[in-house]
């Protein structure tokens, strides 16, 4: 599930419509309905807004978990604003970029220091 996909599944859950999200976040509607049509994602910049509009946490939104504890994200999203700009980086790629940068954070993963 996309992180639009997992946004729009928690608007109907709270029965919040494309309106209402607008006017709590300040999002354009337009915005809001090109996610939805296009099937893109939100920006970096827009994500805890959101967040914090419909109650939810980063990990919710981004991976569609949450145990309601602090988390590995919390460290990234609240204090150091590299996590973010990589979040915000990776979204504007086109899918073929993004297979090739998760192909390479996988290889740097298995490579020994």
């Amino acid at each position: 599930m996309t992180i639009s996909e997992r946004l729009f599944h928690i608007m109907r859950e709270k029965n919040i419509s494309m309106p209402e999200l607008s006017r709590m976040t300040g999002i354009s509607r337009h915005t809001i309905f090109d996610w939805q049509k296009k099937n893109t994602n939100p920006g970096a910049d827009k994500i805890m807004v959101i967040c914090e509009a419909l109650q939810i946490t980063p990990e919710e939104l981004l991976v569609g978990e949450s145990d309601g504890g602090a988390s590995e994200y919390d460290y990234f999203i609240s204090g150091d604003n590299t996590g973010m700009l990589l979040i915000q980086g990776y979204l504007e790629l086109p899918d073929a970029k993004r297979k090739r940068l998760l192909a390479y954070m996988s290889m740097l993963q298995n490579t020994k220091e």
